[in-house]
């Protein structure tokens, strides 16, 4: 009986092993990867997380009720990879890509989001980066082509010109 206690003592253990490494490994995976002239750079989920957070709620078309998303102002994650004028092309997993200017952009949105309602975003759930504006703070935000912007499942950007 004890021999079968420590087995699955040891098989529990090894269970809270192997979910840390894989948090471990999550947090290191390269989620984006940011192109300019002058090379790339590339973002896991600890990197987005080092740059000034920002959070806000809103409605989508994409979600049901308010949802809370917290990630990095586009405006922030550009100018700390040396994107400060021109156009970008943001593109998703799938390859969908949208063309943003640089003048659009502002200090308050969009953001790139990597958590929704305090959680990280799978790709199953839009995730793990999804660009989003603060749709109900004004009428400015709910336009189609911000919502053409609103890319989920971003995974690179590159300097357009």
């Amino acid at each position: 009986m004890n021999m079968l206690r420590s087995a699955a003592i040891a098989a529990i253990s090894l269970a809270g092993l192997q979910a840390a490494m894989a948090d471990a490994v999550a947090a290191s995976e390269v989620l984006m990867t940011i192109t300019t002239a002058d090379g790339s750079r590339e973002y896991d989920l600890e990197a987005l997380q080092a740059l000034p957070q920002t959070s806000f709620v809103t409605t989508t078309l994409w979600t049901e009720g308010e949802q809370e998303f917290t990630g990095v102002l586009l405006s922030d994650l550009l100018a700390d990879a040396g994107i400060t004028e021109g156009r970008i092309l943001a593109t998703a997993i799938n390859d969908y890509a949208v063309e943003i200017p640089l003048d659009e952009i502002d200090d308050i949105a969009p953001i790139v989001a990597y958590h929704l309602n305090g959680e990280t975003m799978s790709v199953r759930d839009k995730g793990p980066l999804w660009i989003v504006y603060p749709y109900d703070m004004s009428v400015e935000y709910q336009t189609e082509i911000n919502y053409s912007r609103s890319i989920w499942q971003l995974d690179r950007i590159v300097q357009a010109d």
